[in-house]
């Protein structure tokens, strides 16, 4: 698994119980997300056809708390592309031991200039085959 990111948890990440808050999670994949994106893709020349990445469903499973202190890898990889929309499976693990702390499926589309969901075929589908996949 490629991970691009990895985030040390601090206080403010951190609830009353000094575990990360479920919202925390969020924030994390999308971290990871967006350096995928811009690992991946020309993101201005994306912006200047019009397309933009949406996310349109997420699924959570938190697995493991984690604490103040302790230090995270997030990855993330396709798993599913359909004909509008495709899936990216994404892990939270801790550093040290690999365990797993939280997974998603998270759901997006890409839109163009009309603002309705692009369908997924050459340069656009080939660039999103691409994303999360390991060197």
């Amino acid at each position: 698994m490629k991970y691009l990111t990895e985030i040390k948890v601090r206080g403010y990440h951190a609830d009353f119980y000094g575990h990360v808050n479920n919202a925390r999670y969020l924030e994390f994949f999308e971290e990871d997300r967006w350096a995928q994106l811009e690992s991946t893709l020309d993101l201005q020349e994306w912006a200047t056809k019009g397309l933009v990445f949406l996310v349109v469903n997420i699924n959570v499973n938190y697995r493991r708390a984690v604490g103040v202190g302790e230090t995270i890898l997030v990855s993330t990889r396709l798993e599913k592309v359909g004909n509008k929309s495709a899936v990216l499976l994404q892990e939270i693990v801790m550093k040290e031991s690999k365990e797993i702390a939280a997974d998603a499926r998270i759901t997006f589309v890409v839109t163009d200039k009309s603002g309705r969901a692009a369908i997924f075929e050459g340069d656009i589908l080939k660039e999103i085959e691409n994303l999360g996949k390991s060197e």
